[in-house]
């Protein structure tokens, strides 16, 4: 049977003692925030995932998400746990007080939602992606859908989705061909059909509101394959009017669930909206007239907050999963004999030592765990980037630039390196990790969904390179490397921090060399940043969580100076610190030699001809 342990010690450590959030009261999101207050969310939020959401997981993965006659239920003992996790308020963490959440700052959310997507992503991505489409509802909607739509959503009363995919069109929205048709009453009629929509139907909730993307076609009813008329909607399942209250079915219709390699219990759906009736979100769209330059409408920033919203989930749903894949692996290794030390013996009674003595599976349970610890840090920082974003401080306008570079960062990085560790888990096991029984390939199948949607991580990395580096003169790379460059140059001189400081700047060196060469050769040949971007993505998520262990490194140096009763937790930091620096950073110049390649070879590659 799977277990999983909620890491609060760790979340307490980065919050209290790395961050120090209580010294950043001059931050609005932190005015209310103390450090018993944390340790009670983060503690009871753990206990529910390990005692109801674990459970549930591996069986919920066997049994899947039935549908039958039109109608989708999620597996046994999913709908009781929801109830729980509504009357909890989990999901109702970040939401506005005055909408009927806590009005806790992002940082408690990521923690929160880290907890619950270890226990079980499946059942996780239900009130996940409703949290995604209740902030857009707030940031787009009218009045009265914030007030009384969204607020059924914040309280898990009523769900969300985001259906954006087509069978047609993924990445490119051009390509996309749902379409919106205003009424005489300011209200649309929304046609087309969507794919791939995560909690598209389900039997947890009375309602279900979809944020749908739709072109509306111009004057004379045709669709253009741009941008320009691509606006926002909101889709009910059933039909509400402005005081909240759920009419008639909407002609929105399951045409039904995929069958998929992971993530099992999740009910992906195929909707089909037939003249269904829509809500335009956001400002009213100015139609170009013919002949001029047709550009992005107003509605898709509406769209885009709630996609780089779920990217950062979706990021944290590969630390999430490299945990609970290392809470089983250090399990097993700690039980399972075999063979004897390479020193020799260290059970000479015994006919065999235990798996945990052998260096590569050492190095296994340490790449695991040096990932996991250094990505949350990375995470929750940025989390405060975008707290700090939200403030009066001087520097906002520079957190606003960060949290928007390590976005697809996160995004990417963290789920390439998630299935890893899910695969690396999978193999201390041996045969044994291949046998459904054990529970850990269900870990390496839910995995690699986080690698692909949400953005495929290759149009992650065009996303950095293609955009976040040349917006505003290249203002947010330097930015990124003034901050990390000015830390490490703050603590090069002390000898004690060499191990972990200077990898880093040999690090911070090399993407800076890295980020130049784009900006030389990207805009001559397009070709040559899209062969590199990749590379160069995991370039900067190898520093990025380089530099987070550095600063942690700093801080558990400090702590044991002074013999603290749980030495261990910080020596172990120390261990994980030094296993990135000596097993991570070295892949930065390899990463960097493949980045100046360009893409002469492989445009030479002739595509197959008819």
């Amino acid at each position: 049977m799977p277990v999983y342990r909620a890491p609060v010690q760790d979340f307490l450590f980065l919050a209290n003692e790395l961050f120090e959030i209580e010294k950043q009261r001059d931050i609005p999101d932190f005015k209310e925030v103390t450090s018993d207050l944390l340790e009670d969310i983060f503690t009871n939020a753990g206990k529910f995932a390990e005692e109801v959401l674990q459970p549930i997981n591996q069986s919920g993965d066997e049994e899947g998400a039935h549908f039958e006659n039109g109608v989708v239920r999620t597996p046994k003992g999913f709908k009781e746990a929801y109830k729980q996790f509504c009357e909890a308020g989990w999901g109702a963490l970040s939401a506005p007080a005055k909408f009927g959440g806590a009005d806790m700052p992002m940082l408690v959310n990521l923690a929160v939602g880290e907890m619950m997507q270890s226990a079980n992503q499946a059942f996780a991505m239900y009130p996940g992606l409703t949290g995604a489409a209740s902030g857009a509802l707030l940031a787009t909607g009218q009045p009265w859908m914030k007030e009384n739509i969204a607020t059924k959503m914040i309280s898990g009363e009523w769900a969300g989705t985001m259906c954006l995919t087509e069978p047609g069109c993924g990445t490119d929205l051009r390509l996309m061909k749902t379409k919106a048709v205003e009424q005489p009453d300011g209200t649309y009629k929304v046609s087309g059909t969507k794919i791939f929509i995560s909690g598209g139907d389900q039997d947890l909730t009375d309602n279900i509101i979809h944020m749908v993307i739709a072109k509306i076609p111009d004057e004379n009813g045709k669709i253009h394959d741009d941008l320009s008329t691509v606006n926002f909607f909101m889709v009910p399942k059933f039909l509400v009017d402005e005081a909240g209250k759920m009419g008639t079915r909407n002609s929105v219709n399951t045409g039904g669930i995929e069958h998929k390699m992971g993530i099992k219990a999740q009910a992906t759906c195929v909707l089909n909206f037939d003249e269904a009736k829509g809500w335009r979100l956001g400002p009213k769209p100015v139609l170009p007239k013919p002949g001029e330059k047709r550009s992005a409408s107003a509605g898709m920033a509406g769209m885009f907050g709630m996609m780089n919203a779920a990217r950062l989930g979706v990021g944290i749903q590969g630390v999430s999963i490299a945990q609970v894949a290392l809470d089983n692996a250090w399990d097993y290794v700690h039980e399972r004999r075999v063979g004897h030390a390479l020193t020799g013996p260290k059970e000479p009674d015994k006919s065999a030592d235990l798996e945990i003595v052998h260096p590569d599976v050492r190095r296994m349970i340490l790449h695991c765990r040096s990932f996991v610890e250094g990505a949350r840090a990375l995470a929750m920082w940025t989390t405060i980037n975008h707290a700090i974003m939200d403030s009066d401080r001087a520097d906002k306008d520079q957190a606003g630039l960060l949290a928007d570079l390590l976005t697809p960062v996160i995004k990417a990085f963290f789920t390439d390196m998630g299935f890893d560790c899910a695969n690396m888990a999978m193999q201390c096991y041996g045969g044994h990790g291949y046998i459904r029984d054990n529970g850990v390939e269900q870990f390496v199948r839910d995995a690699r969904i986080n690698q692909t949607y949400e953005g495929a991580n290759g149009v992650q990395a065009m996303d950095l390179v293609g955009r976040k580096l040349g917006r505003k003169g290249g203002a947010a790379p330097m930015a990124y490397l003034q901050v990390v460059g000015s830390w490490l140059s703050e603590n090069e001189k002390d000898e004690t921090l060499a191990a972990y400081v200077k990898p880093v700047k040999r690090g911070l060196d090399i993407l800076q060399q890295a980020t130049m060469w784009f900006a030389q050769h990207g805009l001559q040949n397009p070709n040559d940043a899209g062969a590199g971007a990749v590379d160069y993505l995991r370039l900067m998520g190898i520093v990025s969580v380089g530099w987070m262990w550095a600063r942690m490194a700093k801080l558990a140096a400090e702590k044991l100076k002074s013999n603290p009763p749980n030495a261990e937790f910080y020596q172990g930091k120390l261990v994980s610190a030094r296993y990135w620096m000596e097993r991570m950073i070295p892949e930065c110049p390899m990463l960097f030699e493949r980045i100046q390649a360009g893409s002469a070879n492989l445009m030479a590659l002739e595509p197959a001809t008819a």
